[in-house]
């Protein structure tokens, strides 16, 4: 499975089986992890075998079951951390499916308290992926269509339409989609046009696009 097939194939799971996770599994999943950390200056941290996080009444709320295993997405305080989390955290996301594992991203409803990981002076502990094996392999989320999305000027190259494929297929939080992509001569542009956790879902959505359309086609601006 490529990463293209994971973005189509990955959905939102919040039911987990009693299956532990493979220790070959968690040693891949590690390791992706650690580049992750290194490149993008974070520390982030797998936590397995743990269920006081979800134990609560937060996660009955979120309708989350039996999740025993997760990411803990913890990074430095700054402007560009929440962006960071949702880029880096996707990556991480996408390899849990490749893996053959289901994931699903959590902001609020789980205890942060209670949660294993180290958070040090000046981190911040930004949300958490929910990892395991699910009961369902989810469904797809409904989408705004291409051209509430983006924004080109004259001929969409075929590159950036899978990169907005891609896109569209991001996760966001309450699958509000408040992004907007936008092209002009080779470059482009990404930005949030509002709500909750948009730097996040901005993070995710610009890895969606990378994937979808080829780093070597174009450049951020």
């Amino acid at each position: 499975m490529d990463f293209m097939q994971a973005i189509e194939n990955r959905h939102s799971v919040r039911d987990y089986t009693d299956k532990k996770i493979d220790k070959d599994i968690v040693s891949e999943l590690q390791k992706e992890i650690n580049l992750c950390n290194d490149e993008g200056k974070l520390h982030i941290q797998l936590v397995t075998d743990e269920p006081e996080a979800f134990g609560g009444i937060m996660a009955h709320y979120g309708k989350f079951n039996n999740v025993k295993n997760y990411i803990a997405l913890i990074g430095k305080k700054g402007p560009e951390l929440e962006e960071k989390i949702g880029y880096y955290g996707e990556a991480l996301a996408l390899k849990a499916q490749q893996l053959g594992l289901n994931t699903c991203w959590v902001a609020l409803t789980f205890s942060k308290g209670k949660s294993r990981c180290e958070i040090n002076k000046g981190e911040k502990l930004v949300c958490v992926l929910s990892l395991g094996y699910g009961r369902t392999q989810g469904v797809p989320h409904k989408s705004k269509s291409l051209l509430e999305l983006c924004k080109a000027e004259g001929e969409m190259p075929g590159w950036f339409k899978k990169g907005m494929d891609a896109a569209i297929l991001a996760p966001t939080a309450t699958n509000q989609q408040k992004f907007l992509i936008t092209f002009s001569e080779n470059r482009v542009s990404a930005k949030s046009t509002g709500g909750f956790y948009s730097k996040v879902d901005l993070g995710i959505v610009k890895k969606h696009f990378e994937i979808g359309a080829g780093t070597e086609n174009f450049s951020w601006e």
